[in-house]
């Protein structure tokens, strides 16, 4: 399904070069669960990143059901990301001015469904994180761990193939 194929990316300054994939290559499967362990700075978010197109790599190849993404096109990322990929990111990244529904639903708006049926989604992936009863809440309002149950129900809600999960049970 995914194929990291000798990826490349580096983060360049003015005078110093941070190497954060450095010839990379690894395949996963469908319907496989990976967890990716390594020291803080070893490159996990960066591969990630990657794998999710919210980064693009220097050099290598990834390839998505045997399509390389080298000619993607910003649309092309967009669609993937929209249609595919369900993202928990680190540091929840919560709209503080929001409330958790309104947050969840936003996974949403990017993909034609209307305000109602977004709204029964974005209430039932509440409930099924057992956040049912704050979704009036603002992320301030709740803590580290039901931030970051809000931000796993918006990532499942649109139903990805790939859920990519940075310290998905760090306040947990």
């Amino acid at each position: 399904m995914l194929d990291l194929r000798v990826i490349c990316k580096r983060y360049v300054t003015q005078s110093f070069t941070q190497v954060a994939l450095d010839s990379v290559s690894l395949s996963f499967r469908d319907n496989e669960f990976v967890a990716i362990l390594g020291p803080s700075g070893s490159g996990k978010t960066t591969m990630l990143n990657v794998i999710g197109g919210l980064d693009h790599f220097d050099s290598g190849d990834l390839l998505i059901d045997g399509i390389s993404t080298k000619d993607f096109s910003d649309r092309d990322w967009d669609a993937y990301r929209n249609n595919r990929i369900g993202f928990v990111f680190q540091s929840y990244n919560l709209i503080p001015h929001q409330s958790i529904l309104e947050n969840v639903e936003l996974a949403l708006t990017l993909t034609g469904v209307g305000h109602a049926e977004r709204r029964q989604r974005a209430r039932k992936a509440l409930e099924t994180v057992g956040l049912g009863e704050h979704v009036d809440k603002r992320p301030n309002q709740l803590s580290g761990g039901q931030m970051q149950r809000v931000a796993i129900a918006r990532a499942l809600i649109n139903d990805p193939e790939i859920v990519l999960a940075d310290e998905p049970t760090g306040a947990l």
